[in-house]
């Protein structure tokens, strides 16, 4: 993405703002996007739930995406999704909302709890790290604590302690044994807030991955049988890696189909790892020890699509199996591009338009176009090789890997090729602002305001470029090392595409970084691509080597992307 200036056109400071309140053009495609999946002690009032429900809905830009309330376990699992900042600001409102309407002394449900928000996990969507959601779970329990007075416990990526990594650890005792320790028992005491409990309990807040919450009824009442079910496949006791269960007995205002019946309730960890068929086979064979089957299913609040899709390429024995195969993905793909792409009327309908369309001595598309285009070749080539691969015998030990490189190649094509005429929209923002008319006062304001808010939209598009090109030469380089090896040289060239893309769109971040007049955002940006720089001279260095190693293929020297000091 070109700058038309190098001079800072902007000096106020109170535009610093712009960039944060303006930032929505990358973020249809780079979907910086934190999702929080608190879990509320309330399944059985759903006045209350909705009170609290409408504390999340009341922050702009937070979204309620499902609520899921159960009656046995007297819970109710909200998700929802926005920008980290509008997250935990809507993940306090309902916390404090929430210690104001549930008493925990109160409480009886079937699912383990300790307190009113019994636990708040902040889960990485798009944009965003696991690193930046354990910033994000200490910043909300630090507050919590302080502002609430409710003693906050951290878990998962975010525990401050070893033991307390599990959650199970963390809630041993439930309530009632928290309220007995906490004041007593120094291992008991709280990561913030006093160490001394209330009516409202004490709140888990933590940092994980995508975790998937599914349930299984058998045909018999014996909750017995369930719970030893459970302790088989759960890996605390030995069972699989990534799966949490317990035995339950289904009462209450259920169905009737399903009124009566023993269940095990499971959290899936990481469904990549284990996946939901593998833990279905499981208890289905461990229930026909006791002469009992499966009757249902069901999955609490979302689900990862790709979750599904492993599942049935399992069932149906799809080894070759895309996810770009699924109508609704390649229409919602379609959709997601129509506009960008009308931008520019066609360019990229044909490789040789397009290309006729840079030669043009037109401003756009360019070099951040440009750039946008090698990543998503680089997606593509990867995607290729792993295609390639999945379904050949030889290559049995790394089907999985290379399913789920796939997928995530297919994901970062998709961006990165509608990135191709975000880019040139960018640009088009950037020329519209400075021509607006500055003959008054507020008119110069707002000029001012326009630019600062379209440079900064003009860095964040090839920025965000740089980091899916970044993710498309790691999967490069796990298809150079793993992959199909008569397809190497794909996986080479297609990790040498994404060093360009890099360095492509790392010039025009520096660019609009020198035009910007907030020196402090513009100082992150380039902080950013030293990290990006930093990561790919290693996947440089591996790739070298496996090239080397595996196919006696060697590449000559070159810097992987321009220096910044």
């Amino acid at each position: 993405m070109r700058s038309l200036s190098n001079k800072r056109d902007v000096d106020s400071a109170e535009n610093a703002k712009v960039c944060v309140t303006r930032g929505n053009l990358w973020l249809k495609i780079m979907k910086t996007i934190v999702q929080c999946v608190p879990n509320f002690s309330e399944g059985r009032r759903p006045e209350v739930v909705q009170e609290i429900v409408g504390e999340i809905q009341a922050v702009s830009r937070a979204q309620v995406l499902d609520v899921n309330s159960d009656p046995d376990h007297n819970r109710t699992v909200v998700t929802f999704i926005g920008p980290p900042e509008a997250v935990g600001e809507a993940a306090f409102r309902a916390i404090r909302r929430a210690a104001q309407l549930i008493d925990m002394d109160q409480h009886e449900g079937e699912h383990p709890r300790m307190g009113a928000t019994d636990v708040a996990p902040f889960v990485p969507v798009g944009g965003v790290t696991i690193k930046d959601c354990v910033a994000l779970a200490r910043q909300l329990g630090q507050r919590v604590g302080q502002e609430l007075s409710l003693p906050v416990y951290l878990y998962e990526a975010a525990a401050t302690r070893p033991d307390r990594v599990n959650l199970a650890n963390v809630r041993r005792g439930q309530y009632e044994g928290l309220k007995a320790e906490i004041e007593t028992n120094p291992d008991r005491a709280p990561d913030f807030g006093p160490a001394r409990i209330g009516p409202a309990g004490a709140v888990v807040i933590g940092a994980r991955p995508f975790l998937v919450a599914y349930n299984v009824y058998l045909n018999t009442d014996d909750v017995n049988v369930a719970k030893k079910i459970a302790r088989a496949v759960r890996h605390s006791s030995g069972g699989l890696r990534f799966v949490k269960a317990l035995g339950l007995l289904v009462e209450g205002s259920r169905p009737e189909f399903i009124k009566g019946q023993a269940q095990v309730s499971m959290n899936l960890t990481n469904f990549k790892k284990t996946p939901i068929h593998r833990v279905v086979e499981l208890i289905r064979r461990e229930a026909a020890r006791y002469g009992t089957a499966i009757t249902h299913g069901e999955v609490v609040g979302l689900i990862p699509q790709a979750a599904l899709v492993e599942s049935a390429r399992w069932y149906l024995q799809l080894d070759g199996f895309s996810p770009g195969q699924v109508l609704e993905n390649k229409i919602a793909t379609l959709s997601d591009t129509a506009s960008s792409d009308e931008a520019l009327d066609g360019a990229l309908d044909k490789p040789a338009e397009f290309i006729d369309a840079v030669a043009a001595n037109t401003a756009t598309p360019g070099g951040g176009s440009v750039a946008a285009l090698a990543g998503a070749l680089a997606a593509a080539l990867t995607v290729m090789v792993g295609g390639l691969t999945v379904g050949k015998k030889k290559y049995a030990e790394v089907q999985t890997q290379m399913q789920t490189l796939i997928e995530e190649g297919d994901a970062l094509r998709a961006r990165l090729t509608a990135a191709i005429a975000l880019d040139s929209q960018a640009f088009d923002q950037v020329m519209a602002a400075y021509r607006l008319p500055r003959q008054t006062g507020e008119q110069k304001a707002a000029r001012k305001e326009a630019i600062e808010a379209a440079t900064c939209q003009a860095a964040l598009v090839p920025l965000g470029v740089a980091h899916d090109a970044l993710d498309a030469m790691r999967l490069a380089a796990q298809a150079a090392a793993h992959g199909n090896s008569s397809a190497i040289t794909d996986a080479g060239s297609a990790a040498l595409m994404a060093q360009a893309a890099i360095g492509a769109a790392a010039l025009n971040v520096q660019i609009n970084a020198q035009s910007l007049a907030d020196e402090t955002v513009a100082q992150g940006w380039l902080d950013e691509l030293k990290q990006i720089y930093t990561e790919a001279e290693t996947l440089d260095a591996e790739l070298r080597k496996t090239l080397a190693e595996r196919a006696d293929l060697h590449l000559g020297a070159g810097q992987t992307a321009p220096f910044i000091d």
